[in-house]
């Protein structure tokens, strides 16, 4: 089969622009970046021209500008402004490496201190263009939300500040979420919290990393009783289970309440736990029969994994 010039698949434009697959799907779907042709199988195929236009908006949000505003210009209005960012003396930021998410997290809390949401916004959004969806959610999205909810216990962050910070995070995790669903059929994954558990973010992040690596995700959000996720379990026909654990109060209650979810949902589906609760429970939970999974990364490999029957 011959190959048509300038009719490049995503793996290739991934390559090219140093965006990392996700990433380009999130551009494409959410803010009409490029529009790519389609084979007669269905599959995307880039030009030359959206591959140079990904580059630009690559350089643009390396330099500090928001991915919303820049995918409005055209090309050439892109090239200009990319132009100019290099001529004033970010030459480095357009092209160096993805940030060292220490100082992006280190950032983000100050950012909080100062109510600023519109610029924890930019600064997340930009980090997860260039560190890539799953990379994002573990090394500056978790660190994070585990830093400013310890900030908080200690008397550091006002409630106010608190709430600004899990709004922001809240939404870029249910923007990823729904952005990187796939429209073909494929495994699905039900994800949740357990009754008492009223923290979403921790199972946003699950649910962005799942559509991130493919999954259709069902999300239930939080504080649901176990018989209600498994009864979604078998409806949507998952392929697995998993629930957040961010915060534990009372041990006993929350172990009971996952037992209870595993004896519900089919001894065929796996039942996987996640958060800073689920690790610090972690041999109870396992002995239950309940995966707790501190890589996010664990999820790829799970999607291609059969179901026995």
């Amino acid at each position: 089969m011959e190959i048509e010039a300038g009719h490049h698949p995503i793996g290739v434009v991934a390559h090219r622009t140093g965006l990392t697959p996700d990433v380009i799907r999130v551009w494409e779907r959410r803010y009409g970046a490029v529009v790519p042709g389609r084979g007669e199988g269905g599959q995307r195929f880039y030009s030359d021209a959206d591959i140079r236009r990904l580059t630009l908006l690559r350089q643009a949000t390396a330099a500090g500008r928001g991915i919303r505003q820049v995918a409005r210009l055209d090309t050439e209005e892109l090239a200009g402004l990319v132009a100019a960012d290099l001529a004033s003396g970010d030459r480095g930021a357009a092209k160096g490496p993805p940030p060292d998410p220490g100082p992006v997290v280190a950032g983000a809390l100050e950012q909080v201190r100062r109510l600023d949401g519109v610029g924890l916004d930019a600064t997340l959004r930009r980090s997860a263009a260039l560190l890539g969806i799953v990379p994002f959610l573990e090394s500056v999205g978790a660190p994070l939300l585990r830093l400013v909810g310890d900030e908080w216990h200690a008397g550091h962050l006002t409630p106010a500040e608190e709430h600004l910070a899990s709004a922001v995070l809240h939404d870029i995790g249910a923007d990823m979420m729904r952005t990187l669903q796939p429209r073909d059929a494929g495994a699905i994954v039900v994800v949740a919290t357990a009754t008492g558990e009223r923290h979403a973010n921790g199972a946003l992040a699950i649910a962005a990393a799942a559509a991130a690596s493919g999954w259709r995700v069902v999300y239930l959000g939080p504080d649901l009783p176990a018989g209600d996720i498994a009864a979604a379990a078998r409806t949507a026909h998952a392929s697995l289970v998993a629930v957040s654990v961010t915060y534990v109060d009372d041990g006993d209650r929350v172990v009971a309440e996952l037992e209870r979810l595993r004896a519900l949902v089919p001894a065929t589906v796996p039942v996987w736990a996640g958060g800073a609760g689920a690790e610090r429970l972690g041999t109870r939970l396992e002995k239950s029969g309940i995966r707790v999974v501190s890589d996010l990364s664990a999820l790829a490999a799970q999607r291609d994994r059969p179901i026995p029957g």
